[in-house]
């Protein structure tokens, strides 16, 4: 696999979390092919193609009071113009019904290189962990400083 590859593969799932944690519709279905498929089968998800993608991605925020997600780098293996991987997540969250959710998980990703560059063609979540244990804090309130 070439550096520049690995380097736009790397982009493309950092772009991927950043569109999630923002909720960022159109950037996120941009992410994938046409026909790409993106799953969280714990949460009975599944969109395929730009539209669902993007009109999967506004009905999950809405859901939420807060949600943050934290990717951590997995395996790239190229073959031609396509490639699989994963990608670690840690994702915590509150609902707007006040329910909250701590997930660690993997992303298994299948790639495609398109004229726009590398695409995801599915990405599949498996949850590793998972606590509903309700998350004390609160979104944006930084804790006090003790002097």
């Amino acid at each position: 696999m070439s550096l520049a590859d690995r380097f736009e593969i790397e982009s493309l799932r950092s772009e991927f979390n950043d569109a999630g944690v923002t909720g960022d519709p159109d950037r996120m279905a941009a992410l994938f092919t046409d026909r790409g498929i993106w799953r969280i089968p714990a949460a009975n998800v599944h969109f395929t193609g730009h539209a669902e993608i993007r009109e999967g991605l506004t009905r999950l925020r809405d859901l939420w009071d807060f949600f943050v997600q934290e990717a951590h780098s997995g395996t790239i293996e190229l073959d031609g113009h396509q490639a699989t991987g994963r990608t670690y997540v840690h994702e915590l969250g509150r609902f707007r019904d006040g329910t909250s959710f701590t997930i660690h998980g993997v992303y298994h990703d299948r790639y495609e290189h398109t004229a726009d560059g590398w695409k995801f063609a599915e990405r599949v979540n498996e949850v590793l962990y998972s606590d509903d244990t309700p998350l004390p804090g609160k979104p944006g309130q930084p804790p006090a400083v003790v002097p």
